[in-house]
């Protein structure tokens, strides 16, 4: 038998890292969750366990998907490590929820957690513009969902600008191309009216990125309107609660962002119709109006005729009467002293010399006597 080496703590510290290091640099380890704790708000400590052992690991909350509790079944890739004072630990790469029940159960944290913070809050929902004429789209480009919704966008409408951002849409890489994706539309300088997020349906590993906390506040914090469509109809991810609008599934999500040109050029024709009836029916009442209108003023004009010419008449009458040729041809005569005219007898002397006025001749007589009465 040889030998044993002889070590230092230190060296054996140093060798089982080297060991570790060359023969395991990275393991995938499947358990369950146990002895969950956040330090500081930063470092995160727990165990992952079977029926038989656990095992320890480190890492920080900017590893995690979102809130942890124990029992969940997680995946965790990580670096074997023996730690000169602590014993020895796996530092943790990566976090994966394993199972249904573990992504539904992380998922209702998730929610709690972020609806107390008022990001799926109603009121925080923007409109989007209908229809826009730029639309960034962040999907797959080979996959299902990007074929049908292109594919109706452009049947019911034309003229769109569609700009993508291909992104894996499951996996361990998705939360962060999909966040990057997000980031990249909103730090444009002639960022496109709306964001729309779609993957087809799958199974709750499939879908889990869309219920990750990076992906969801990425989505909440979007200076840019969103509409997210994430699976069919029955699944409902956290990143569509928090969008601007969400739709049941990717075709809908096309159908509710833009309209369908044939029923709109319909609806067209119906307005054309209506507003055509809708004129004429304006343009005979108007021409109503006016004819009851003319009517009106021909009888008022002519109401009033009738009274000018009677007052015309009047004021004839009362003329006719003042006039002092009437009264001469009624035997009555005007008689002047000169330019003056005499009213009374006072004012003229036996002697004078007067001109009587009559209807039809001009006297001129001396004045032999005056007497008064």
């Amino acid at each position: 038998m040889p030998e044993p080496l002889t070590l230092t703590v230190s060296e054996f510290v140093a060798f089982a890292n080297q060991t570790l290091e060359y023969a395991y640099p990275s393991v995938v380890i499947r358990g369950e969750l146990a002895n969950f704790r956040v330090s500081k708000n930063k470092w995160v400590y727990f165990d992952l366990k079977d029926d038989e052992s656990s095992l320890k690991f480190f890492g920080t909350v900017y590893q995690l998907s979102g809130p942890l509790e124990d029992g969940m079944l997680l995946e965790v890739r990580g670096m074997p490590r023996l730690h000169n004072l602590y014993g020895f630990s796996v530092t943790v790469q990566q976090i994966s929820l394993v199972g249904e029940g573990t992504i539904k159960q992380a998922s209702k944290l998730l929610e709690a957690k972020l609806a107390k913070e008022g990001l799926f809050d109603p009121a925080r929902k923007r409109s989007l513009l209908y229809p826009p004429e730029r639309i960034g789209l962040i999907t797959s480009s080979e996959s299902a969902a990007y074929a049908d919704f292109t594919k109706i966008v452009n049947a019911r409408w034309s003229g769109l600008e569609i700009v993508l951002r291909d992104v894996q849409v499951q996996g361990a890489n998705a939360p962060q191309q999909i966040v990057d994706a997000i980031q990249e539309f909103n730090q444009q300088p002639d960022p496109p009216e709306v964001l729309v997020l779609i993957r087809g349906g799958g199974s709750a590993e499939d879908l889990q990125a869309f219920s990750t906390e990076q992906v969801v506040r990425a989505v909440a914090t979007s200076r840019i309107p969103t509409l997210v469509a994430i699976g069919h109809e029955v699944d409902i991810s956290l990143a569509e609660l928090a969008a601007d609008m969400q739709a049941s599934t990717p075709s809908n999500a096309a159908e509710l962002l833009v309209p369908d040109k044939a029923q709109t050029l319909t609806s067209l024709v119906q307005i054309r119709q209506m507003l055509d009836r809708l004129l004429s029916e304006s343009v005979r009442r108007r021409v109503d109006v006016l004819s009851r209108q003319k009517s009106d003023l021909a009888r008022l004009t002519q109401s009033a005729l009738t009274r000018a010419q009677a007052d015309l008449r009047h004021q004839h009458e009362i003329l006719t009467a003042y006039n002092p040729q009437s009264a001469l041809s009624r035997g009555y005569a005007l008689v002047r002293a000169g330019q003056k005219l005499i009213a009374s007898g006072k004012q003229i002397k036996p002697g004078a010399i007067v001109d009587i006025t009559m209807q039809d001749a001009v006297i001129t007589a001396a004045v032999e006597k005056v007497e008064e009465r």
